[in-house]
């Protein structure tokens, strides 16, 4: 736990937060900084121009940083690697052609999307899209029609998943730093996510489709259909089961920790076990260990250990932006700036889930990052949400996606994610702008209203 040191006077305080939020989209949209290296930066600058006495400011940095890795470094890791192999090993080309074939032709887009959605449980959105877009484009030559009606779906979905729900780096820190069961938020992220991906996205791009026809990129004019082997692609429900096989788990600990706090069940050994296997760590862990089981023998040893070490190298630069976060978090809470932003906030009279997407909003209109939005708004909001009286846990986790949803909307041109859809479809950038902005604004403000919602009633 980091120091609390309130030197200074709360309007000062405030001064020297905005000046470092202002500062930290200079370095990183300015100047090109990373925003590893940027949020290091103004961390420590925040630290001294707030009087953290200086053998204290290293601490307070370091103190953050570690908590927030501790939690996101292990489940984004693990994660990763279930990704990657399912990616390699075909599962994903499995799952789409199963639902497509049972869903039937005039419904693809519609199994397309719920294909993204399980695949987007375990990889991340960048990665979940490129490994889809060959099929999309595939089914979209064989069926007819703008590739926007096949291509968006599954694009918002990937964004729902990465944005909303565990073990993502976004929802994992946020929920580490404003202290979010995050079992529960895996619950709560999953019931938010399907209708917020069913009207914002599936029903979005059904009508984008008609009104864009867009010819499909010439990156996949000549897809390869049999990029896999077919004698080792994976069983539908092999797939199947390894992507229930956590969220699975991860409920077992939530509904026995309902079930015990209602007094429906008594504590013993056994539900204590059966708790320990759906923590998400220990259930991430029981997926892959699965994987390997069931892909060692059709693919080797060797293979199986390249597939996991190359799934590690992508994900570091997310999980040092997410753990600079945490410090800068950390500084905030050390400085007492959090206390006063939360003080102000109250003055106002402003709901905490409102100002929570109101700032994440600014930040990902501002610097374009998603990640980082979520991630420094956390750490603002924690403050606030520590002081704050009668915060259910349901609170928190609607706190925690109404945050997501403000990092989610107005995505543009200092987003990467604009330009990974823009150019994967070949789109220009005002079509971009129409389509898929307009998609992640729908996708976030959605989120925000349905947890909003649902936060006057539990």
């Amino acid at each position: 736990m980091e120091p609390n040191f309130q030197l200074a006077d709360p309007t000062y305080l405030l001064i020297i937060g905005l000046c470092a939020l202002v500062l930290l989209i200079v370095l990183i949209i300015k100047l090109k900084v990373h925003a590893f290296a940027s949020l290091t930066l103004v961390s420590f600058l925040t630290a001294l121009a707030a009087g953290i006495p200086g053998e204290d400011i290293v601490p307070s940095m370091m103190s953050g940083f570690g908590g927030t890795l501790a939690s996101v470094a292990l489940l984004v890791g693990l994660g990763s690697m279930i990704g990657k192999i399912l990616e390699v090993t075909g599962g994903a080309r499995v799952l789409a052609d199963t639902l497509i074939n049972r869903f039937g032709a005039a419904r693809a887009p519609l199994a397309l999307g719920i294909a993204s959605l399980m695949f987007g449980f375990p990889i991340f959105f960048d990665a979940g899209l490129i490994v889809m877009m060959p099929i999309l484009m595939s089914v979209a030559k064989r069926f007819g029609g703008s590739p926007l009606k096949y291509a968006l779906p599954a694009a918002g979905a990937f964004a729902v998943m990465h944005a909303f729900v565990p073990p993502h780096p976004g929802p994992v820190a946020a929920s580490e730093l404003l202290g979010a069961d995050i079992g529960l938020l895996l619950v709560v992220g999953l019931l938010i996510a399907f209708p917020t991906w069913y009207l914002g996205s599936y029903l979005f791009s059904q009508y984008v489709g008609h009104k864009y026809s867009i010819p499909i990129s010439k990156l996949f004019q000549s897809t390869d259909e049999s990029a896999f082997d077919a004698s080792t692609l994976p069983a539908f429900s092999t797939v199947l089961l390894i992507l229930l096989t956590p969220v699975v788990l991860i409920f077992l600990d939530t509904g026995l920790n309902t079930l015990l706090v209602a007094g429906l069940i008594e504590d013993s050994a056994t539900v204590e076990f059966v708790r320990m296997l759906g923590k998400t760590p220990i259930a991430l862990l029981i997926t892959l260990l699965l994987c390997l089981v069931l892909f060692t023998p059709r693919f080797g040893k060797h293979k199986m250990e390249k597939l996991c070490t190359e799934s590690l190298g992508p994900i570091c630069a997310v999980i040092l932006v997410t753990g600079a976060g945490g410090m800068f978090g950390g500084v905030l809470r050390a400085s007492g700036i959090g206390e006063a932003l939360a003080a102000l906030l109250s003055d106002t009279g402003m709901p905490v889930i409102v100002a929570a997407f109101v700032i994440s909003t600014c930040l990902r209109v501002a610097q374009g990052s998603a990640t980082v939005a979520l991630t420094t708004t956390a750490a603002l909001m924690a403050p606030i949400v520590s002081t704050a009286t009668g915060l259910s846990d349901f609170d928190l986790c609607f706190i925690v996606i109404a945050i997501a949803g403000g990092a989610t909307v107005l995505s543009h041109f200092n987003d990467s994610g604009f330009w990974l859809v823009s150019r994967l479809l070949e789109m220009d950038e005002k079509t971009t702008l129409k389509t898929w902005t307009v998609m992640e604004t729908l996708l976030g403000s959605i989120a925000f209203i349905i947890a909003a919602g649902l936060s006057f009633i539990f």
